[in-house]
């Protein structure tokens, strides 16, 4: 098995963003280790703290972003930093050429009871026509990503990216600490019926979309055994789109705070569009391409399905047509 390095060489990565993304996968390593002690590490259980999403931070939610943190902006290449559980961007240094936004634990509900887990991270290129230090050098499309990826925190700790090229598997060897490549290629079946939703959210959806799951649950032939998996991590749930097929769906709502979803573009969306496009997914809000929507604040939330091709081709049909 190929080693990531060498894999990245080969994919003619350039030599000061290996560099970044070894840094990046470090701290990564740190937070599996966390995870795979849980009560032993007294990494369980929540602060008394909220973020900016206004959700109670998880003790391993402050701890991985404070690694993350510390060793990104120790990397002379990084401009600034953003972060789900960070209030506004992070100065980095003034020369760096990158700027990275990650979602430091994904799937926080699962901490305390074993359950899939994960970190996003996306890498951009630093903007010049905005300080290196601005919110502003956040806003940029989905489509600018130099490189997506995230750690999957499981029965092993699988790494699963793209730097522009194919979308990738590794695995983490712990008998000397590396990522092997596991997957040459990960490709989402064109269509399958599975998906992955929270059905408890159902009364608050838009008439359209309640029409759509109707006609999933109770109806339509199309859809016949259909199966339901829901993580509460959207991580794992794309991880599976990307193994065996399906879909993945959070619809707006009416509640306040939810007209948009609750699926954040920067951190979560943008990286996972990029992942289950360039494995020949697809991965829409609203009817539209996530990767061409351009960001308007860090924290800006967007409604997503995302997966195997016709699965999502019908959802917007049903809803937005």
């Amino acid at each position: 098995m190929q080693r990531l390095i060498p894999v990245l060489k080969k994919d003619a990565v350039e030599t000061e963003l290996i560099m970044l993304i070894r840094t990046i996968l470090a701290a990564c390593k740190e937070i599996a280790f966390r995870v795979s002690q849980g009560e032993l590490a007294g990494v369980l259980g929540s602060t008394l703290d909220e973020n900016i999403q206004g959700e109670v931070q998880k003790k391993l939610d402050v701890i991985a972003n404070q690694l993350l943190k510390d060793m990104l902006l120790e990397e002379a290449s990084v401009a600034a930093i953003a972060s789900e559980e960070e209030d506004h961007a992070v100065a980095g240094n003034a020369k760096g050429h990158y700027i990275v936004a990650f979602d430091p634990l994904d799937g926080s509900s699962n901490i305390d009871v074993n359950g899939q887990i994960g970190t996003i991270f996306t890498i951009y290129r630093k903007r010049d026509d905005v300080p290196f230090d601005s919110y502003e050098q956040f806003l940029q499309v989905g489509e600018s990503q130099i490189c997506a990826g995230y750690v999957l925190y499981g029965a092993s700790t699988l790494l699963v990216m793209s730097t522009g090229g194919p979308t990738r598997c590794y695995t983490l060897d712990l008998t000397h600490g590396g990522f092997l490549l596991t997957k040459q290629q990960m490709q989402v079946a064109n269509t399958r019926n599975e998906f992955a939703v929270n059905m408890a959210n159902y009364r608050y959806w838009h008439a359209t979309v309640q029409h759509y799951f109707d006609q999933l649950l109770y109806a339509d032939e199309q859809f016949d055994k259909s199966a339901m998996r829901w993580n509460a991590a959207m991580v794992g749930d794309v991880h599976r789109i990307l193994t065996r097929g399906g879909v993945f769906m959070y619809p707006a709502d009416r509640r306040v705070g939810n007209e948009n979803g609750k699926i954040r573009l920067l951190y979560e969306a943008n990286p996972l569009a990029m992942l289950i496009e360039n494995a020949q997914g697809q991965a829409t809000t609203q009817g539209q391409r996530i990767m061409s929507i351009m960001p308007t604040n860090l924290h800006q939330r967007v409604p997503v399905i995302i997966g195997s091709p016709e699965q999502v081709k019908g959802f917007n049909q049903t809803v937005f047509e």
